[in-house]
Order: C-alpha cells, then structure tokens, then sequence
C-alpha cells in the first residue's frame, strides 16, 4: 500500500473527501515557483539550483543557462561552464533521454533509475536503432576500457569502437546527433561528457572524471532519493507524472509502485481542488492520488498564491517537471505555442502560477505573446522581467507585448 499516514491533527487547509491533505491549485502553484527560487530568486550557486531543481535540461546550452541564470537575484555569465570544468555539474543523456546538468554528487541515482527501465532490450528499440542487447552491452564494456582516463570526441570514440572486433559495423549509429546509442552508457555510468574542444563534444568515463564516482547504485537504493528530489521541486505528484518526467512512462508499473511505498511515511497523499483547468486529479496530470513530502505539508498548507510574474528560459524545469500535458498549467489549446515541432519548448510567460504566454528574443527586443484568455498581466511586472533578462544576458532589449 502507498503511504497514507494518520496526524493527530490536521495542519492543513482542508481535508478531502478520502481524507487526504486537501490543497487548492494556486497553492500548489506557488508553492512550486517558491521551491524553484523563482518566487522569491536566490542567491545560491548553480551547482545548488541544479539540485534543487532535479536536473536542469541542457539539450540547448544557453536555455540551460539562462533558466538558472534568472532563477538567480545577481547572476553570474560563465557560471555553468566554471562549474562544469570544476566538476561539481556534469552533463550527460539523463530524464526522458534528454542532455541534462546533473549534480556531480547526485548524478548516479538519476542514471540508476533511468537504466533500471532497460529500454535498449526492448524489441521497438532494437527495431528503431539495429543494434541488439548483446551488442549493446559489448559496446559498453569496449567504451568504458576506451574512456578510462580519457577524454574524446565523438569521432575518436567512433574510430576506437570500431577498432574493436565485432563493433566494426556501429559507426552509423554511434554518429547519429541524438546519440541513441550511447544514452544506455551514459545510464549504466560507462559515459558521460567531458569538456568541448572548440565546436566538438567530448566524451570520458564518469569514473576518471566525477569526484568520488562510486558507480551507479541499485535502482532501489537511489529511488527515495530521485522521489524526493522531484518531489521537493515540482511536488505534490503522482507517480504516474513522476515516471512521465523520469523516461516517458518506461518504467515498469510494479517497481514504479514499489519505489514509492518505501517512502513509506517520508511521502503524505494530497488532493487537490479542481482549478479552472480540469478536475481534481494528481498534480501534473497522470490521474491517481498525488503525493508531497511529509516535510512540506505544513508549509504548503500555509502558502498563500502567487502574483508573480515571471520569464522563464525555453526548456524550463518549472514546465517540464509536470510536462506541457498539464491543462492546469497550460491550457490545452496552447500547449503547441509551447511544445513545438522537433521537440522544443518555448520561452515562457508565468503568472500566478500559469502558463500566461511565450517570448522570444529578438535583435533589439524581447517580444511577448500573451494569451488572451488567461486574463491582463502586469505591465510592471512583465517590464521588471526583461530587466532581469538584461541582467542575465548582459545586453538590454526594448519589451514589445501583443495579445493573441
């Protein structure tokens, strides 16, 4: 059974019908922008704001750095790459198969729980990408002897595989851009990047290159450990909306259910109040109940919603965490203005919480689209945002807003 703990007394702001903590949806809101130091900003480091967030995407580099950047109230161009070079982030193929900035120290539980899906045995994966279990993981022991203490680009690997006796006939693969391939590597910590030479990307072993590299641990032993970082960021969750982040639902649904009961009492069920964008479901989308932190319950029961406004980055993790599925987040005949073809995410507009419109640099602007529907959004608020942008990126812009 999934935890549902009994208090002596509620500390909540209601109680649902099943007995579960009852929260509304602006709470929930705002609770996420104030654990994701967006309401208020920080002062921590990036390697901290990389942590608290979960992993940062890093597919596109400067959205990577642009979201932690205006998470921060002086930010600091270079950060990303000094922390980087020091060690303390790595980046490397983690949730749904996407480049992310992982915390060095926090790395191998995420690659634990994203390998225990073993996605590379499944026949539409052999099917998709022509290469086989076995060959995978021969692929995996020739890498891991090649990068021991090395740092290559990816066609230096490609010609050291291929030196190898029965990995002649992988360089197609192991050249394709999205590195299919190599993602189970990276998973099973055989594989992870190095530091850029020029335009290349490089690639080592997480064991000569991360501090204190311990090797990736049981999927069991790492769970409460990825559970609670998602959830302290972007919680309450259901475990469905968990695995959706984690490798688009690849996990299987009884060690899914597993890693959550042995929270145990670590985890309290909520129900939250059906908002305007659908029912009262899981947070996040996915139905069932959603679970926060036992931690957390007080302090979210006494959040009070938010009236911020905010310009997130493209890929930002406040929109991923849930995905851009979540109607209460965005509505859903905006969600393609925000998932876009090719599998990108727009800049964002936030208010109170919601999904209000995109934005995008121009030469000399920052142009806003705002959706007509969520309603009027501080001009104040949206002009204090492009302040930050200019902060962020060294270079003011002029706001230019439409509605549409």
């Amino acid at each position: 059974m999934l935890p549902n703990p009994v208090r002596e007394k509620p500390i909540v702001s209601g109680v649902g019908s099943n007995g579960d903590m009852k929260v509304t949806l602006a709470q929930v809101l705002a609770w996420r922008l104030r654990q994701q130091s967006l309401a208020p900003r920080t002062t921590a480091s990036v390697e901290r704001l990389v942590g608290q967030l979960a992993g940062v995407q890093a597919q596109v580099a400067s959205a990577a750095e642009l979201a932690l950047a205006i998470r921060q109230r002086t930010p600091r161009r270079g950060a990303v790459q000094e922390a980087l070079a020091a060690r303390s982030l790595v980046r490397t193929w983690a949730m749904r198969g996407t480049l992310h900035l992982l915390p060095a120290d926090g790395a191998a539980a995420y690659l634990a729980l994203l390998g225990a899906a073993r996605t590379w045995e499944k026949p539409s994966w052999q099917r998709a990408f022509g290469v086989s279990p076995q060959q995978v993981s021969r692929l995996g022991e020739a890498v891991d002897e090649i990068l021991d203490g090395q740092v290559l680009t990816r066609q230096e690997l490609i010609d050291a595989v291929r030196a190898r006796p029965g990995l002649e006939g992988l360089g197609e693969q192991l050249a394709s851009g999205w590195g299919a391939v190599l993602k189970p590597l990276a998973w099973t910590g055989r594989l992870c990047q190095g530091p850029p030479q020029g335009q290349h990307v490089t690639f080592t072993s997480p064991r000569s290159w991360v501090p204190g590299w311990r090797g990736v641990p049981d999927p069991d032993e790492a769970a409460p450990a990825v559970i609670s970082a998602y959830l302290a960021a972007h919680g309450p969750a259901t475990p469905a909306t968990f695995d959706a982040w984690l490798l688009r639902g690849a996990t299987r649904k009884a060690v899914l259910r597993g890693w959550f009961e042995s929270l145990g009492d670590r985890l309290t069920p909520v129900e939250i109040e059906a908002g305007s964008g659908g029912g009262s479901t899981g947070a996040g989308g996915g139905g069932g109940t959603a679970y926060v932190r036992s931690e957390d319950v007080a302090a979210l029961a006494r959040i009070k919603p938010s009236q911020e406004v905010r310009l997130l980055a493209g890929f930002d993790q406040y929109v991923l965490g849930p995905s851009t599925a979540d109607t209460r987040l965005i509505a859903a005949a905006r969600r393609t203005a925000v998932s876009r073809s090719g599998g990108w995410i727009s800049p964002v507009v936030v208010h109170e919480g919601r999904v209000a419109g995109v934005w995008e640099f121009r030469e000399e602007t920052v142009d806003v689209t705002l959706f007509a529907e969520h309603g009027a959004v501080p001009a104040a608020g949206l002009e204090a945002e492009a302040a930050h942008l200019a902060r962020c990126t060294g270079r003011e812009r002029r706001l230019v807003v439409r509605v549409r």
